[in-house]
């Protein structure tokens, strides 16, 4: 049982929705260790393809809920990072973030740790820790200049500023635009097409991508041995694909 989130696991999609709507879904480090609980099982699952993160209510996640943290709330270690997710930096299964309203601070920070953002047209987006003393320290300033640029990414971090899903769409961090109403169902259809294809495909281009930029060059990451790519070619998948495609017959996928 969880308190802080609701979580739903089927055909390969684990959903997993952020439980605090009267706080706008702002998270205290109870509710993060619990949602690092939450991916800790998706990751080794081996059922689970594809996990869905989205938010009760208005709010798809405030952040960090700074009142608990004025009145001396429980401290503790969240070694997963902010919703168990903006440290975790091995999970090769992909997870998309259905943002339905408001996603500032530690919560947009939780949705660029994901893979991919499908924002509903009521989303809004910001890292405003400057007008509160802080800093996006939970990847924010990290991984948003390397999804959108440095100078698009000092366009937000150093005003605070409120951004729209449109806008986002147009910066190059949001993957489609949604009327709010149809948000889970364009979030499930993205997450059905990932699961159309091989799970350890996936895992292992997803693996590469982001190993990649790391690399020094683009020579050195085309050269280097990765484990994600090695278990792909050891694997029945890697058989089953080009067979099924020779009997022109949908593959059976097992994922092993």
């Amino acid at each position: 049982m969880t308190e802080y989130c609701l979580v739903e696991k089927n055909n390969h999609i684990m959903t997993v929705t952020i439980n605090r709507p009267d706080k706008l879904n702002a998270l205290h480090p109870p509710a993060n260790a619990e949602l690092g609980e939450v991916f800790d099982d998706f990751a080794t699952d081996d059922d689970m393809w594809v996990a869905i993160i989205t938010g009760a209510g208005r709010g798809f996640s405030a952040g960090n809920d700074l009142r608990y943290q004025a009145e001396g709330g429980e401290r503790m270690a969240t070694p997963k990072g902010f919703g168990g997710l903006t440290s975790r930096f091995d999970l090769q299964k992909p997870v998309i973030a259905a943002v339905n309203g408001v996603s500032m601070g530690g919560g947009f920070e939780i949705a660029l740790a994901c893979d991919l953002i499908i924002a509903s047209d009521k989303a809004k987006f910001a890292l405003p820790e400057p007008k509160v003393g802080l800093a996006a320290l939970a990847g924010g300033l990290n991984r948003l200049p390397r999804q959108i640029g440095v100078k698009r990414a000092l366009g937000m971090i150093l005003t605070g500023r409120h951004v729209s899903p449109e806008e986002g769409k147009e910066l190059g961090f949001v993957n489609e635009v949604v009327p709010h109403d149809e948000l889970m169902e364009r979030t499930m259809d993205w997450a059905n097409q990932i699961i159309q294809c091989s799970p350890l495909s996936i895992r292992a281009s997803k693996d590469v991508v982001y190993r990649s930029l790391d690399a020094p060059s683009l020579q050195a990451s085309m050269e280097e041995k990765y484990d994600s790519v090695l278990n792909l070619v050891k694997s029945e998948d890697f058989v089953e694909g080009p067979k099924a495609f020779s009997e022109k017959r949908a593959p059976n996928w097992k994922g092993r």
